[in-house]
């Protein structure tokens, strides 16, 4: 058993909100014999299709294989939330790596937010991109700590797009009875992320690139041409670009050594009607400063999207309306007589330092992977730098590859069961208040 079977029926996007709002695609044929390419792209996802699509516009001969459906991932199934700069607070990364690479690391983070925006008006994608993600604390202490930041990243980058919310802003904002205050960041944003994965596909499809749906990744065989192996074909191409996140298994040893694959999930409401001005008085997003965060928006049709709770393994749990609900109740108490109609699950992929792991793990193969929940525009912009890369300009890329990346300890055996008990001991933080 592995992720791409454990939780979902092969060739089906799962029983979410998501899939519910958009017109999927036509599936796409299944690779069948051997074929040619210059670049063959494993995962589509943002990051592999991200990487199709900018491959393609340079005039490259492109093969997109995808084992179960185009967005099937954590990329028709997250948050929504397309953040700034990275997972990492700039002050940690200043500390981590010096002021120059942390430099180049927030400008790569805004590039990403604005090539997803730019995508999305070139190819026309209707994913409702709505302005404003919120970071809401717990105690003033934490309120505090968000009004510093803010005045950091004015003062250090120029970045001038926060809001500070005292007690009564946030209340206002979020009439929910948990959060103290925080900031507002204008410069962020949300979206529907499958009707994104799909446009950015259909944009792909339309710029030559040769998807293949239901096409697994079985084997890479090396060489100055590697070949891509799947259960009825194969891909001869002079480079090969890993895109499978979560799911990417045994297909690389030494990057999956340090990508560590986990759960989340969200659920999604009845519509709420005026009820919704009891949970947010502004279409923005929100995350809040728990170390096992909480985030929630509202949809288009009125509904609250929360997501919250986490598992690792293979499974998702038996009941993840019951394991959603927990959560949001925390925060809105008067929902608990609120119907769910939608809750899913979804892998994602964290690693040690909460960073992108961009790599070479083989002659003529790139991979990124490791967004750590921070994938909308981080995954985006990584596709689009290893096609950069591919094309001889890897600036960007040897930035991100350069951030230290440990592997996980325990091994494959045992480094879920270490993270399962050091997540637990997080979240007994954040019940306590620590």
């Amino acid at each position: 058993m592995d992720l791409l079977d454990a939780n979902d029926r092969p060739g089906e996007y799962p029983r979410s909100w998501y899939a519910a709002t958009v017109d999927p695609l036509p599936p796409f044929p299944a690779l069948s014999g051997s074929t040619r390419a210059d670049v063959c792209v494993v995962g589509a996802g943002y990051t592999g299709v991200s990487a199709a699509l900018h491959l393609a516009q340079r005039g490259h001969d492109v093969v997109l294989l995808e084992a179960q459906r185009v967005g099937f991932g954590a990329s028709g199934r997250n948050g929504g939330q397309l953040g700034s700069g990275q997972r990492v607070g700039q002050d940690a990364l200043e500390r981590m790596l010096g002021p120059e690479d942390a430099a180049r690391l927030w400008h790569l983070g805004e590039d990403a937010k604005a090539l997803v925006k730019r995508l999305i008006g070139a190819h026309d994608i209707p994913c409702h991109l709505k302005p404003g993600v919120a970071h809401l604390g717990f105690t003033a202490r934490e309120t505090a700590e968000e009004h510093a930041y803010a005045d950091f990243l004015a003062e250090r980058y120029g970045y001038a797009e926060i809001e500070k919310l005292d007690p009564a802003a946030a209340q206002a904002l979020c009439p929910s009875p948990a959060y103290h205050g925080g900031t507002l960041d204008h410069g962020a944003a949300h979206l529907h992320p499958l009707a994104f994965a799909l446009g950015l596909a259909r944009a792909a499809r339309d710029a030559g690139v040769r998807i293949h749906e239901r096409s697994r990744a079985e084997h890479i065989a090396p060489g100055a041409r590697p070949v891509v192996h799947t259960g009825a074909g194969q891909v001869r191409a002079d480079h090969v670009i890993l895109a499978g996140n979560g799911y990417l298994g045994g297909l690389s040893p030494h990057v999956a050594a340090r990508v560590m694959p986990i759960n989340n999930f969200i659920a999604a409401t009845e519509p709420l009607g005026a009820e919704a001005r009891c949970v947010l008085t502004r279409d923005v997003a929100v995350a809040d400063t728990k170390f096992v965060i909480d985030y929630f928006r509202l949809s288009h049709d009125g509904r609250l999207l929360f997501g919250g709770g986490e598992s690792y393994g293979y499974r998702f749990p038996r009941d993840i309306e019951a394991t959603v609900r927990k959560p949001m109740l925390g925060i809105f108490p008067h929902l608990r007589d609120v119907r769910i109609d939608y809750a899913w699950g979804g892998t994602l992929a964290i690693t040690m330092k909460r960073m992108p792991y961009l790599a070479r793990p083989a002659p003529n193969v790139l991979s990124a992977s490791g967004y750590s929940g921070h994938g909308v525009g981080l995954a985006t912009l990584s596709g689009k730098l290893m096609g950069d890369a591919v094309a001889g300009e890897s600036e960007g890329f040897d930035t991100l590859a350069r951030v230290p990346a440990a592997a996980f300890p325990g091994g494959r055996t045992l480094r879920s069961p270490l993270l399962a008990l050091a997540m637990s001991w997080f979240a007994l933080r954040d019940r306590m208040g620590i």
